[in-house]
């Protein structure tokens, strides 16, 4: 197991760098939100509570929130429209920074599409670094579920994504950051865990990952003693 300094020097030489989105690079979770917006959001905000418990898999969840949320396309783009996410203090920082060293940035979330793409744009990272969750309508802009063949759909599915990046970019070190449990899981094989607390404090996150922050401006501070 690496340590934390061997983790410090992880980071500051990786040549790509994952972000998980909901309640680490924006404020929110997306899918509260959605939920909140479509007059659902105490019933979805209960299924997510007993989802965190474990017995479900996550695509199962995802299904079971989704099919009481029944996003219209309309909504969605009116939710990003009325209330667009808000980026976490020193986020914006930390990517501009990375991509000044020549560092591959990437958004792996369990969220949606469109709502990702849109915090991708203000990130100025290519759409095409955008890993999440696809919704699906009909003709008419009704919701017709979503993209099951997504990795992002399945429990596991960061971890497999990370794994494709290797593949395909074979990067040599990839690190992960993010708040949740499919975060840390998605290490290995991701090379390194950031947990990230600034949002808000999952416990077997903060007692489990080696590396623990509450402000990006922490992991700016690293890579300029470089």
């Amino acid at each position: 197991m690496a340590s934390l300094m061997e983790l410090k020097e992880i980071f500051r030489s990786a040549d790509a760098v994952c972000f998980d989105v909901d309640s680490t690079v924006i404020r929110e979770e997306g899918i509260d939100e959605l939920a909140k917006f479509c007059g659902v959001g105490d019933a979805v905000a209960e299924m997510t509570r007993r989802a965190m418990g474990g017995t479900v898999t996550f695509k199962a969840a995802l299904t079971a929130r989704l099919g009481l949320i029944r996003p219209s396309y309309e909504q969605v783009q009116k939710l990003i429209s009325d209330n667009p996410p808000e980026l976490t203090p020193g986020i914006r920082e930390l990517v501009s920074r990375l991509h000044q060293r020549g560092v591959q940035v990437f958004l792996v979330s369990g969220g949606f599409q469109s709502i990702v793409e849109h915090v991708a744009l203000q990130l100025n990272i290519p759409t095409a670094n955008v890993f999440a969750n696809r919704l699906k309508f009909y003709f008419n802009g009704e919701y017709a579920g979503f993209d099951e063949t997504q990795p992002t759909a399945e429990s596991g599915g960061k971890g497999k994504v990370i794994t494709h990046l290797k593949e395909q970019f074979h990067f040599k070190k990839v690190v992960m950051i993010g708040d949740g449990a499919t975060d840390m899981e998605a290490c290995p094989p991701g090379d390194c865990f950031i947990g990230f607390g600034g949002n808000v404090v999952r416990k077997q996150v903060k007692e489990k990952a080696k590396w623990y922050i509450t402000h990006f401006d922490e992991l700016l501070k690293e890579l300029e003693e470089r």
